[in-house]
């Protein structure tokens, strides 16, 4: 089996795991003799065990210890090198008797950023690095920079007229876009780690914020509402989740922080005047590396505002509004073009009778 075949399937693995980790990445791995796959596994939810072992078990499970030594892991990571939770990986793949480990590249984490490697091939393992570095690099773009900055990829979900509305003049919304993009949106959110929207949405929409795909509703991302009063209702259908990440002053609003807290929320301290930065560095330090906001449109202009929006993902219906609609963007105060945010497009599709468009911040992103 080639290295780009091998690696292929081990991402299409981990991409089934994406928002599923924690603060851990979705790695895949693929154990292959020749051209046979023996065994396969990816990162499990909440992050352990790792991808490796997994892949070690099932093969073993499979085939037996013997079928397993000689043959090749192809991982979309550097194994890790050191003793956390469970032993290192490279030590479990050592043992197998893995003659050849392929992965994309190392892992920024300080504990291994190579050692990984360096312990593979001193055990005499042939270490091949590069095949799917580019697809990996998007795939895990979220830790890579968590790790590299310290700092989360957050995307924007807008979905708007052709006239870049959201809502009549009255506040009719449902529906501007058709089912299959919402069914996208859902897919979307199961792959991120937390689900921002701001307090007017809470108030106006009252969201579950979850992921309504059959057989997904577990990989719903962690909700969290920037919520400076702390006015979100302790009886908010998002609040049945006992999960809520709630940002916002509790120092001013003691008793509405209680109240929060006994419905199984985080409050997460804010300073009543912090901006949009200040908020995303609170949400990664709840330990989310991916952040999917959907808005509205005061919050999604203030994160853009503060350049804080890596990836615009936007929907767009066949229909038109007018000047009286509301907008999908609040106010940026820009009056001149050169101080205008810019994107490039990654992708366009079709979605039923709407358009998917994908866009990246012109900075390099990792």
């Amino acid at each position: 089996m080639t290295p780009e075949r091998g690696m292929s399937m081990a991402l299409a693995l981990a991409r089934r795991g994406l928002g599923r980790t924690g603060s851990n990445p979705s790695v895949g791995c693929i154990i292959a003799r020749g051209n046979r796959v023996l065994g396969r596994g990816r990162t499990a939810e909440g992050g352990r065990p790792h991808a490796e072992t997994r892949a070690l078990d099932d093969a073993i499970l499979r085939y037996g210890a013997e079928a397993v030594r000689g043959a090749t892991a192809f991982v979309t990571l550097e194994p890790c090198a050191h003793h956390g939770h469970t032993p290192p990986c490279t030590n479990a793949l050592i043992a197998a008797g893995i003659v050849r480990v392929v992965a994309p590249f190392p892992d920024p984490d300080t504990r291994v950023a190579g050692k990984g490697f360096d312990m593979l091939r001193e055990a005499g393992i042939d270490v091949v690095i590069g095949p799917g570095a580019q697809v990996a690099s998007a795939l895990l773009a979220p830790y890579l920079r968590m790790r590299r900055e310290n700092r989360p990829v957050v995307t924007l979900k807008l979905a708007t007229t052709l006239d870049g509305k959201i809502a009549t003049r009255t506040g009719e919304s449902q529906w501007i876009t058709g089912a299959d993009s919402r069914r996208r949106v859902h897919l979307l959110r199961a792959q991120a780690d937390a689900i921002l929207v701001g307090i007017g949405t809470v108030l106006a929409d009252d969201p579950s914020l979850n992921v309504r795909l059959p057989g997904m509703e577990a990989a719903s991302p962690v909700p969290v509402i920037a919520d400076r009063a702390l006015r979100t209702p302790p009886n908010a259908r998002v609040m049945a989740r006992r999960n809520a990440v709630i940002v916002g002053d509790a120092a001013s609003h003691p008793d509405r922080a209680d109240a929060l807290r006994t419905m199984g929320a985080t409050v997460a301290q804010a300073a009543p005047d912090a901006g949009a930065a200040a908020l995303i560095a609170t949400i990664a330090a709840q330990g989310h590396g991916s952040i999917f906001c959907e808005g509205g449109g005061r919050l999604a202009a203030s994160l853009i505002r503060e350049a804080c929006i890596d990836r615009l993902v936007w929907f767009s219906g066949g229909i038109v509004l007018g000047a009286q609609a509301r907008n999908a963007l609040d106010t940026l105060g820009i009056d001149r073009l050169a101080d205008a945010p810019r994107f490039r497009q990654a992708s366009i599709e079709t979605i039923g009778s709407d358009t998917l468009e994908y866009w990246t911040r012109e900075e390099e992103m990792i």
